[in-house]
């Protein structure tokens, strides 16, 4: 396959110029405007931040992007799906609450905001998948399959799971429903938390497989020889007590992870940013955020996600570690086994290849890329 092309700008502005100025050069020397955005419905998947986390993406670059496609005559939102991990993003009223909270609204951003996936996570569409070797039928947040177009605006940062976090993840993991991302993490089998069991039968309403059943205390009891995996019971209970259980390994998920982001990108036009900055170890969606391991490095885009996280990955892995994070901490152990891998020496059980090699098999792009700056 021919190498693709990856745009890149670097942090650095002079007077009179800014950041959100290079962003939106960076976009048309990209490509962007050779995709027909006329009254198209234009997703951009973003992460809307975790209360308490402070990496997430500024509203002003959500706001650039939106121009753009509105200047082109398309119909952007923004939206992310609701997540599985019990917090303030798992349903989309207090997801709607964390986004507007963070500063994303129609007004700074010029666009709505939308949850894809719906108000319990249950809203997906079921993407067949062909030539994939680990996911046969994705869940998919509704709204984004119902998109004409799909735009990644990716916070490129560390993460404890798979290594990194790029347009990859935010695509695959991301656009996943509730059910999706327990896929993704798990074998498929919830599980239940029996003292945060009220005993209201939502779940067992919910449930299609008549898995469900209540025991002498009413509490919820999966039947796994009839359980299906399909993740709906997490989405109807209200009081978090019913969970994936997170069993996949790391590299499974990567490869998992790829195979969603190619159902999302599948069939129509997609385009791919991500700003290499506030390069914190693990993922946005800790309530927290540790110290920067790399230097802001800059903005990059592209038609071709592997080749662009290719690109954002080597980028990295030739910066210097900052002091006071917890990579350099890492670095400076008596006796540490160094990898010299600046994501595998920050969290040594990851094995972040494996997302970009599973992408590659599955025809998302190609790893190989020239690098082009603006």
């Amino acid at each position: 396959m021919e190498a693709s092309k990856v745009f890149f700008t670097n942090m650095r502005v002079k007077n009179g110029d800014n950041l959100l100025k290079k962003l939106d050069r960076l976009m048309r020397a990209a490509g962007i405007e050779s995709i027909d955005f006329d009254k198209r419905f234009t997703a951009i998947k973003m992460h809307f931040g975790e209360p308490g986390n402070l990496t997430f993406l500024r509203p002003n670059f959500a706001k650039v992007v939106a121009d753009l496609v509105k200047e082109k005559g398309g119909i952007p939102f923004l939206t992310d799906c609701n997540v599985l991990y019990v917090g303030k993003r798992t349903q989309a009223v207090d997801h709607l609450n964390v986004a507007a909270e963070n500063g994303f609204s129609p007004a700074s951003c010029g666009c709505p905001v939308i949850i894809a996936d719906g108000l319990k996570g249950t809203d997906e569409a079921l993407v067949p998948l062909e030539g994939t070797a680990y996911v046969k039928e994705a869940k998919i947040g509704h709204a984004i399959m119902d998109a004409d177009i799909v735009i990644s605006l990716t916070h490129f940062k560390g993460h404890e799971a798979t290594g990194f976090g790029g347009a990859l993840k935010n695509l695959g993991m991301g656009c996943g429903s509730r059910a999706g991302k327990m896929e993704q993490h798990s074998s498929g089998k919830p599980a239940v938390q029996e003292e945060l069991c009220r005993g209201c039968h939502r779940c067992a309403k919910e449930c299609g497989s008549d898995a469900i059943r209540y025991n002498e205390n009413n509490k919820a009891v999966i039947d796994y020889e009839k359980c299906k995996g399909c993740g709906r019971c997490i989405g109807a209970c209200n009081f978090d007590a019913i969970y994936s259980q997170c069993d996949s390994a790391n590299e499974m998920l990567d490869r998992k992870m790829a195979e969603y982001a190619a159902a999302v990108c599948a069939g129509r036009p997609c385009f791919h940013i991500s700003l290499v900055q506030d390069i914190s170890p693990n993922c946005d969606c800790h309530g927290e955020n540790d110290a920067p391991i790399l230097p802001d490095i800059g903005i990059f885009a592209s038609f071709d996600p592997v080749a662009l996280d290719q690109a954002c990955v080597d980028a990295c892995l030739n910066a210097t570690p900052l002091p006071n994070s917890q990579l350099s901490t890492n670095l400076a152990k008596p006796g540490w086994n160094c990898y010299h891998d600046n994501f595998k020496d920050s969290n040594p059980n990851i094995e972040w290849k494996a997302t970009l090699e599973q992408a590659e098999k599955v025809g998302m792009g190609t790893r190989q890329y020239v690098l082009k700056k603006v």
